[in-house]
């Protein structure tokens, strides 16, 4: 890239955006084939579940109607009863099926842009091919550290409903004190909340690009995104924001149909909301990738290109990485 890794500390918000799109528009061939191997399907399988979803739940709301009308002790009632709790283990598998193919094809896309990125940055000659190798290898430690991230999401939900229960037992009748500490306990939830997805978000990087891994990897991420906090939560904001828009319109055109504009304009805005969630996803993975740079140049943490080259070889063959702090970090003092 034009722009040397110890420059990166001083992009903003819009140089960031910037950066990302130089690196799209520069790597567009390989991209789009990630994108038609990865996220085309990804994209898919989040789009199309909540059609489907919302077919199966009406069918067996449909099913209960019948049987809620159906005398108990008939035959009907007894098949009814059958066919009810069939179509309940369906949508269950079906959920279980979304759940898992959208976490290991997000992983998978995740390990394919932070490794093309990586190699953009380290001059190194990048190949759908090679990603395409290096992929498998790498989403393992990936899912490494999405467990350990859900398990703080999990613990910090449990925390959250420990105070809300300890606010509804002393405070919930206070007139003027419990409205304004209820309202204190979900802000600072809100702000934890996106405090740890941004975290998360980088710990994904930090498990690609070195040799963390887990709650290692989201402690490294905790310590870079030190003085880049704002900018990030403000990236995480406008990008989830995108997401949900694109994700409402969907819903209100295609899935419930709220508005009667014929089929032909349903499947335009079906088409349209599948090929914005498509660069979307392509851009938001490459963006968290340049704020990794960006929050290492930050920290003087020049990332030594040789090392990195190392590092990223490494996936090839039996090299062994060294400790990140040995391979990975070159630090430098202005």
């Amino acid at each position: 890239m034009d722009r040397e890794l110890e420059e990166m500390q001083f992009l903003g918000l819009f140089g960031i955006y910037a950066e990302a799109y130089k690196l799209i528009f520069k790597l567009r061939k390989i991209f789009t084939q990630i994108t038609l191997a990865l996220i085309l399907p990804l994209s898919l399988i989040f789009l199309g579940h909540e059609k489907i979803s919302e077919v199966l739940y009406w069918r067996i709301r449909y099913t209960e109607y019948k049987l809620h009308r159906t005398p108990a002790g008939t035959p009907r009632f007894d098949s009814l009863s059958d066919l009810v709790s069939s179509e309940w283990s369906l949508y269950v598998l079906f959920k279980a099926v979304y759940v898992t193919s959208l976490l290991v094809l997000a992983l998978l896309a995740t390990s394919a842009v932070v490794y093309t990125v990586a190699c953009v940055y380290t001059n190194r000659e990048i190949t759908f091919k090679k990603v395409m190798s290096v992929v498998p290898k790498v989403w393992k430690r990936l899912m490494v550290t999405f467990l350990c991230t859900y398990l703080g999401f999990f613990a910090y939900n449990v925390a959250f409903a420990v105070t809300l229960y300890l606010w509804f037992v002393t405070l919930c009748e206070v007139s003027i004190v419990g409205p304004v500490v209820l309202w204190i306990i979900f802000v600072s939830y809100a702000i934890g909340f996106v405090y740890v997805s941004v975290i998360w978000q980088l710990a994904s990087v930090v498990t690609v690009l070195e040799d963390s891994c887990g709650f290692k990897a989201m402690i490294k991420s905790k310590n870079l995104i030190k003085g880049k906090i704002l900018v990030s939560i403000l990236i995480f904001f406008k990008l989830n924001l995108s997401l949900g828009v694109i994700d409402s319109y969907f819903r209100m055109y295609v899935v419930y149909e709220w508005f009667e504009i014929g089929i032909i304009k349903v499947i335009g805005i079906g088409v349209l909301c599948f090929l914005l969630l498509l660069k979307l996803i392509l851009f938001v993975l490459v963006v968290q990738t340049v704020i990794y740079f960006v929050c290492k140049s930050l920290h003087h943490e020049n990332v030594d290109k040789s090392a990195l080259s190392d590092y990223l070889e490494g996936y090839f063959g039996d090299y062994v990485p060294l400790k990140a702090k040995d391979v990975q970090l070159e630090e430098y003092h202005l």
